[in-house]
């Protein structure tokens, strides 16, 4: 005596999970259009999307800072923390203070020229920014300076 639920479920489990060559190569050619068309638009989106301008602040005076001195400020906004390194009488450089790895602060230790990650023990340049050991993936976001008499403005990041 055959059920009564077999009458009005008429499905059969064991073709139920059978899968055609026909349906499985639907799939894969329907996915594949899928994640073309999503990176088209992502490749689209960032050509076409306007460029960020940053104001321009006031760091501080240049008289205020010795060689191998670091000044820490906030850039473009208060929740992006940066430093301002003098490395010579006429050379300055500034990065984002978030390491690249993990985003912990990076400090400029003096006897070595570099700025230090103390969380992983990453290392970077002073000078560029650019990773010299450790895990961080890439180089610090640089922040670009103009010089206007005794005055530091940070003009934009460079990333």
């Amino acid at each position: 005596m055959k059920p009564l639920w077999r009458d009005e479920f008429s499905i059969d489990s064991a073709t139920d999970s059978y899968v055609t060559r026909r349906q499985f190569s639907k799939f894969l050619i329907l996915t594949s259009l899928g994640m073309f068309v999503g990176n088209l638009w992502i490749l689209l989106r960032s050509w076409f999307r306007p460029q960020t301008a940053f104001a321009e602040m006031t760091i501080g005076s240049v008289a205020d800072m010795a060689v191998g001195d670091v000044k820490l400020f906030t850039y473009p906004s208060t929740q992006d923390p940066c430093i301002l390194i003098r490395t010579s009488t006429d050379q300055f450089a500034a990065f984002s203070q978030k390491c690249t790895h993990l985003s912990c602060a990076v400090y400029y230790s003096k006897d070595s020229d570099q700025l230090e990650c103390p969380c992983h023990e990453g290392y970077f340049s002073a000078k560029d920014g650019s990773v010299l050991q450790g895990p961080p993936p890439r180089s610090l976001p640089a922040i670009r300076l103009r010089r206007e008499g005794d005055s530091m403005i940070a003009t934009g990041v460079q990333i």
